[in-house]
């Protein structure tokens, strides 16, 4: 098995990256049962092991989605995206000040609650499609909103080892109006901040001190990540706008699924 981890880690990486790149995800709602289940890492370690990958993950996505969605197309999103930033690097913060602390159940629950929420919304959606030009407000307020939003999305990004895109994107959809192919590149640029808080927190909190956990897992799944994002930027071309919310509203229910069957599994245990 040890010989076959970094193969594993690389066929492994690579759907999940395939999710990035299409829909604007780092996958590690997806890629956190992997680490826990197939490589047998604890959860402390998967969270840390998973905040890298992503971070790799995201890169990637952001590389080959451009020419589906140009940066020159966000300008007037900018002070919304600068205030979701901002909020979701402090509440990255926060999330890895508290890792240790918080009961993982309690958490999970709050999670459970809230991904059935978005993925019904998002499904429903697909099948009765909204009109919305999102919140109508001064920017100021809005700016305030973008914070209050960043600052609880940072903080379930870092305790949990995701990215964010779950969250972010159904936010930028639903509460600023955006559209969901843009939100998925938006979401990229804001989740890549956080995600590097997290890590820089979790480092100092003695994280990574297993060299061969880089060699062995994240640089393989890594590139099965960059390999995967590259075929969902392409793919990103031909797909609309409104499967892409069926796809994510699917995804976030079946990670909710996941959570529940985790929880359920850990109590009776």
């Amino acid at each position: 098995m040890k010989n076959q981890k970094p193969l594993h880690a690389l066929l492994t990486g690579a759907p999940i990256g395939c999710l990035g790149g299409l829909i604007g995800l780092g996958g590690a709602e997806f890629r956190l049962p992997v680490l826990i289940g197939l490589f047998k890492y604890s959860a402390h370690q998967a969270v840390s092991l998973n905040l890298a990958v992503s971070l790799i993950t995201l890169l990637s996505s952001l590389i080959f989605r451009i020419p589906s969605s140009p940066l020159a197309k966000l300008l007037p999103l900018l002070p919304v995206i600068l205030a979701l930033i901002a909020g979701g690097m402090g509440g990255a913060y926060i999330g890895a000040l508290y890792t240790q602390k918080i009961s993982e159940h309690a958490l999970e629950k709050v999670i459970l609650v809230l991904l059935l929420f978005i993925g019904l919304l998002l499904i429903g959606e697909f099948f009765y499609p909204l009109v919305t030009g999102g919140v109508q407000a001064p920017l100021p307020v809005l700016i305030l909103i973008a914070l209050a939003f960043g600052t609880g999305i940072g903080m379930v990004s870092s305790l949990l080892g995701i990215a964010g895109g779950e969250l972010i994107i159904p936010t930028l959809i639903f509460v600023f109006g955006v559209d969901i192919k843009l939100a998925g590149t938006a979401g990229i640029l804001i989740s890549l901040p956080t995600v590097i808080t997290g890590l820089g927190r979790h480092y100092a909190y003695g994280a990574f001190k297993q060299k061969k956990d880089f060699t062995e897992l994240v640089l393989p799944m890594g590139i099965g990540s960059i390999i995967g994002a590259f075929i969902g930027g392409l793919l990103i071309f031909y797909v609309s706008g409104g499967l892409l919310k069926l796809i994510l509203g699917v995804i976030l229910i079946i990670s909710a699924v996941k959570i529940f069957t985790k929880n359920q599994t850990s109590q009776q245990g």
